[in-house]
């Protein structure tokens, strides 16, 4: 009869389901920039779907997210329960700030959303179309003046792949980082530089109110609602995407991966998440598996290739 009482206990156990995971996201930079927003909106979404009970989000920034990752490396191995999100940014700068910790110390899960690169003139510019300022790169690559984000980002890496697809040596793009998009966009409205680079949505306000020319974009098919052709469509051999992703902890058995894989892909798949996309304005670009980890690992050496051309790296 005990046997029996004991057999019925388990029976009844196995058949409840799984406890959720309760969940600790990094964002490794200070709140309200993209990666913050990443992390917050996976806390929302996997808690009103129930993916997970409980979300903590943590910020670490620093050294465009070398300080956060060094951090979770270190701290979270094994646990299951730890999540940093990342992306494209942070490929440029550990290879930039020669960081000793890499995306190779983490468990790479998914990559979630993306953005692509605008090129944009004030509307009073001269210059009509990305063919123009080709044209002008190749004629004296330093009289064309780049506003964008930091050093060895995305729209620096954008510049470089856009002078070298031109023909024109990356060294001699004139570049200027700005640490906002703000300071960035009051440069190219008061004419302060030739070009603005940086994700679409950055100008996307400035562009529907005829502020901003849209020259090009860094996609592979053009921008639904965006008037202007991709930069490969336009002769340049440039496909560029500002992606983020989520990873996990090192050190996690198959099982414990395969768990947090099947928790974010239900995120990814889930009506509240694509929900978020479009409220954000953010591109589905969610690839997860080894299918990602190859294409890390593509953009990783690209990302190496051209800071070395650009000569941000050696």
């Amino acid at each position: 009869m005990k046997h029996f009482f004991l057999a019925s206990i388990l029976a009844g156990a196995l058949a409840l389901p799984a406890v959720a995971a309760d969940y600790t996201i990094m964002a490794p930079a200070a709140p309200g920039g993209g990666w913050d927003q990443t992390a917050r909106s996976l806390q929302q979404v996997m808690q009103s779907e129930g993916i997970s009970g409980n979300v903590q989000v943590v910020n670490v920034p620093g050294a465009g997210g070398t300080i956060g990752i060094a951090q979770f490396a270190s701290q979270q191995k094994g646990n299951p329960n730890a999540l940093i999100v990342g992306g494209y940014v942070m490929v440029g700068a550990i290879l930039t700030n020669q960081s000793p910790v890499t995306l190779a110390d983490v468990t790479p899960i998914a990559r979630l959303t993306g953005e692509y690169e605008a090129i944009v003139v004030p509307a009073n510019s001269e210059v009509q179309n990305i063919g123009q300022l080709v044209e002008m790169l190749k004629d004296d690559p330093g009289s064309v003046s780049w506003a964008g984000g930091s050093a060895g980002g995305t729209d620096h890496i954008g510049a470089g792949l856009i002078a070298k697809a031109a023909g024109v040596d990356p060294t001699k793009i004139n570049y200027i980082a700005y640490s906002g998009g703000g300071e960035a966009l009051a440069a190219i409205l008061g004419g302060q530089v030739t070009v603005g680079i940086s994700s679409y949505g950055e100008f996307q306000a400035q562009i529907a109110a005829g502020t901003l020319r849209l020259l090009a974009v860094s996609s592979a098919e053009r921008i639904e609602g965006a008037d202007a052709p991709t930069l490969k469509e336009s002769g340049l051999d440039v496909v560029l995407q500002n992606w983020r992703m989520v990873a996990a902890a090192p050190g996690l058995s198959d099982e414990q991966k395969a768990a947090v894989m099947a928790d974010v892909e239900k995120l990814a798949k889930s009506a509240a998440w694509q929900e978020t996309l479009k409220t954000k304005n953010w591109q589905d670009t969610y690839l997860a598996g080894p299918a990602f980890e190859e294409q890390l690992a593509k953009d990783i050496a690209a990302t190496e290739t051209i800071l070395k051309d650009i000569g941000l790296v050696k």
